[in-house]
């Protein structure tokens, strides 16, 4: 047993006498949102400039627009969600990609792009919200140098209270606001050290 399951074990063993978990508080919706939020208008594009600000990279269209966008960025080799190769493979294909579906760990740096599923996106913060149930690798979401996060419209909310509500249980919520970044050496920025240098969020239209 690896010290990993060593500790995974433990937890499950002290959770277990429990005959029912803590309820999440109450909290107001409105309880950190921006009033001046235009929850009527067109959520993509508000997302669109929120995620600019973090240094993220919106794109939107069919599959052709994000096998051309990763062509004109010079990326050969990638992984793409199982569920969405029938979408993106033959595009990815013609466009001199090499694909694969399954996330080889003994060959992390192989990889220059990742692509998979988003559970959401939030427009007030330029926020993706990735889940176990919707992600089907989360290293190939965070490994890779270039992510893309792919979704639907229906799947874009106003604010965090909205998104919060929606979401399904799931243990493993990571909620990406552009690339990764930390000043942690000298207080200076710098993206792509615990995570994608590079954060797309792409919405099939």
């Amino acid at each position: 047993m690896t010290s990993r399951e060593t500790i995974l074990k433990r937890t499950a063993d002290a959770l277990a006498p429990l005959t029912e978990r803590a309820q999440y508080p109450d909290f107001k919706d409105d309880i950190a949102v921006m009033p001046a939020l235009n929850r009527s208008g067109d959520l993509w594009a508000i997302f669109c400039e929120r995620v600019k600000l973090v240094h993220g990279t919106p794109l939107s269209g069919g599959p052709a627009t994000l096998a051309n966008w990763i062509r004109e960025k010079g990326l050969k080799h990638g992984y793409c969600d199982p569920a969405l190769l029938p979408v993106f493979g033959d595009v990815l294909t013609a466009a001199g990609c090499a694909v694969e579906t399954v996330f080889d760990r003994s060959r992390v740096d192989e990889y220059q792009f990742g692509i998979t599923r988003a559970e959401a996106a939030i427009a007030e913060t330029g926020t993706l919200v990735l889940t176990d149930a919707t992600s089907s690798s989360r290293l190939a979401a965070l490994a890779p140098w270039t992510h893309v996060a792919v979704l639907k419209r229906e799947q874009i909310f106003a604010d965090v209270a909205s998104a919060v509500a929606k979401l399904p249980a799931d243990p493993n919520v990571i909620w990406c606001t552009g690339p990764s970044r930390t000043a942690d050496v000298e207080g200076i920025l710098i993206e792509g050290v615990h995570g994608p240098g590079v954060q797309v969020a792409f919405l099939m239209e």
